[in-house]
C-alpha cells in the first residue's frame, strides 16, 4: 500500500516521537495557557529515542507473556532479553525465526522479522546471535507542497553477537555487541539538508542467578542493561539522538509439579536509560541531546521528580503453563503510565513442541482506547532445537 508522508516528518517516524506537550504535572487536565504561553496540567511527557524498534519484543513466546523475558527459561530468542541465560540452555544448538506484522489494521507492508539462535560451547560457555529487520514498507516522499520526491523503502536492521559464561554453579553473565543501521530517507533533502542513513554500535550487559526453593520450585532473577551505545543522527547536525538504552530487572518462579505439568510466573521492570524531555519554557532549558551518553544514562534516574521517574518504569507480567513439555498456554499484561506512552495491553498465546521444532503464537488485546501497532494481529515464531537430530538418527 502506498502511503504519502511528508519528508520533513519522516525522521520523527524513525525516532518514535509523539506530538505531545512537554510539561507534565498533576494539576488537572492538560491545557495550553495563552496568557503564560505554557502548557499546564497533566500533560504527556514520554521518553523518546532513535531506533525505537530495538525495544519491540521480537518473539511470540515473550509476546504472549506481556513482553516479560529477562528471567524466563532460555531459548533461541534470549539474546534480546538476557544473553546470560544461554549458558543454562538444555539444548546445544537452537534457531528461531519470528514474523511480526505491524499496523496490520492500517497497512499491509510494515513488518518486523527476527532470527535468533545460540550455540553452547560447553557447560560453562555459550554464543548467541540475532538478526532483526524492520521494514516500513513502500513510501512516496513529498515536499511541503505535496510535490512528489520519488519513492523509497525505509528500513532498519541490527546484527548482534553475544558471549555468556557461567561464573558459578547457579550464576552467569553475558555481554552482547550490536551493530545498528537505520535508513529512513537516505538521499532525500529537506530545506537543503541532506538526509543520511544512521549507524550505531551498542552493547548489552546481563546477569542471571538461579536458586532452588523446594523440590518442585526454582527462582530465577535476572538483570540486563541493553542498547547502551553511540548516539545517532540522520543529518550532519552535531546534535544527535540517544539509542533506546534500557535497564531491566526480572524474576521468574518455575514450578515443576510432576513430569507433565510445569508453570512459570514471570515479572519484569524496565526503564529507559534516556533523559526525560525538558520543558523548553524553563529559563534554564538545555537540549537534553547535548548530554554525553554516560551523562544521559546517569541523569535518566534523576532528571525528573521522583514520582515522574517511577512513572517511567514499564511493568510486564506473564504466566506460562506446559503440559508434557509439548503444549503450552500463555497469558500476560504490559503496563505503561498514561503520561509516558500509555501502552496497556493483555497478551495471549500458545505453543506446541514436537521433536525437532516448536511453534509459538501470540495475540495482543489493548485494554485502553489507544491503538497499538499489533492490534488484531497474530504473530508466530518457529523454533528448531537441532539436538533432536541426534536422538532421531537423522
Amino acid at each position: 500500500m502506498l502511503r504519502f508522508i511528508k519528508l520533513t516528518f519522516l525522521p520523527l517516524l524513525g525516532l518514535g516521537l509523539i506530538a505531545t506537550p512537554l510539561k507534565a504535572t498533576d494539576d488537572g487536565p492538560c491545557s495550553f495557557n495563552p496568557f503564560t504561553n505554557q502548557w499546564e496540567g497533566a500533560c504527556p511527557r514520554p521518553v523518546v529515542s532513535a531506533v525505537p524498534y530495538l525495544r519491540i519484543a521480537p518473539d511470540a513466546r515473550s509476546g504472549a507473556m506481556g513482553d516479560a523475558g529477562i528471567a524466563t527459561s532460555p531459548d533461541a530468542n534470549s539474546i534480546h532479553y538476557n544473553a546470560a541465560k544461554l549458558v543454562f540452555a538444555e539444548d546445544q544448538f537452537s534457531l528461531s525465526a519470528t514474523y511480526t506484522p505491524w499496523l496490520r489494521g492500517l497497512v499491509r507492508d510494515i513488518y518486523l522479522a527476527y532470527l535468533g539462535g545460540y550455540y553452547k560451547i560447553d557447560d560453562n560457555q555459550a554464543l548467541g546471535f540475532s538478526l532483526r529487520y524492520f521494514s516500513l514498507g513502500d513510501i512516496q516522499f513529498t515536499d511541503q507542497n505535496g510535490e512528489s520526491l520519488g519513492n523509497g523503502r525505509p528500513n532498519e536492521f541490527d546484527i548482534s553477537l553475544s558471549y555468556s559464561r557461567r561464573l558459578g554453579e547457579n550464576f552467569a553473565a553475558g555481554v552482547t555487541g550490536r551493530f545498528i543501521y537505520s535508513n529512513l530517507a537516505a538521499g532525500q533533502t529537506v530545506e537543503s539538508i541532506e538526509i543520511n542513513a544512521a549507524t550505531a554500535a551498542a552493547v548489552d550487559i546481563s546477569l542471571i542467578y538461579n536458586t532452588v526453593l523446594s523440590p518442585i520450585s526454582e527462582l530465577s532473577v535476572g538483570m540486563a542493561i541493553t542498547n547502551l551505545g553511540s548516539k545517532v543522527s540522520y543529518t550532519r547536525s552535531q546534535i544527535k539522538d540517544f539509542l533506546p538504552g534500557n535497564f531491566g530487572i526480572g524474576a521468574a518462579w518455575n514450578l515443576d509439579f510432576d513430569d507433565f505439568n510445569r508453570l512459570t510466573i514471570a515479572l519484569d521492570f524496565n526503564k529507559l536509560l534516556v533523559p526525560t524531555p525538558l520543558d523548553p519554557n524553563d529559563p534554564d532549558y538545555l537540549d537534553r541531546r547535548e548530554q554525553s551518553v554516560m551523562s544521559g544514562v546517569i541523569n535518566s534516574f534523576s532528571d525528573a521528580p521522583f514520582k515522574e521517574e517511577l512513572r517511567e518504569i514499564n511493568i510486564s507480567g506473564g504466566v506460562e503453563y506446559w503440559y508434557a513439555d509439548q503444549f503450552a498456554v500463555r497469558a500476560g499484561y504490559h503496563h505503561e503510565h498514561a503520561l509516558k506512552g500509555n501502552r496497556k495491553y493483555l497478551t495471549l498465546g500458545f505453543g506446541v513442541k514436537y521433536n525437532v521444532f516448536g511453534l509459538n503464537f501470540s495475540y495482543l488485546v489493548p485494554t485502553n482506547a489507544q491503538r497499538n501497532p499489533l492490534d488484531n494481529t497474530l504473530r508466530f515464531s518457529l523454533i528448531f532445537n537441532l539436538d533432536a537430530f541426534d536422538t532421531t538418527g537423522v
